[in-house]
């Protein structure tokens, strides 16, 4: 039982990281035929060289009031979302386990205690059943 809860852990954790690496936006480095207008990001111009413009932390306002964040947020934003709800789920399935462990534990020991009270009952009889063959062959016995 705990080793298919392991595997499952285990599969879900590889899962969820391989997810996030889909879900991820953008590379770690830019290639040097990358076009900055298609994410939206503005391009300062200068005489010698064209650099992009740093990109804020903090979403834009528009001309109608709403924010535009980053593309990857939202994405890695559910990403973590969906790693929370998968924590929660396999949290909830260990507390499962770990309830119907207790109850098979204390079956266990109840029955346990049983078995080690009838193994002496069947002790105690077994010792009065030869008690009495032994009272019948010293009456056989006198009797010759």
């Amino acid at each position: 039982m705990k080793k298919t809860l392991k595997n499952c852990v285990l599969s879900l954790a590889v899962l969820m990281a391989c997810s996030c690496a889909a879900f991820a936006d953008g590379n770690a480095f830019t290639p040097l035929n990358f076009d900055d207008t298609a994410y939206g990001t503005p391009v300062r111009t200068s005489a010698s060289t064209t650099t992009p413009a740093p990109v804020s932390a903090a979403p834009k306002a528009t001309a109608a009031g709403l924010s535009e964040e980053p593309a990857g947020n939202s994405k890695l934003q559910n990403a973590i979302i969906q790693l929370d709800n998968a924590q929660i789920d396999v949290r909830n399935e260990l507390l499962n386990y770990k309830s119907k462990y207790s109850d098979v534990d204390a079956q266990y020991t109840a029955v346990k205690a049983e078995r080690k009270a009838l193994d002496k009952q069947i002790r105690s009889i077994e010792k009065r059943i030869k008690k009495i063959d032994k009272q019948k062959e010293n009456i056989r016995k006198n009797m010759l």
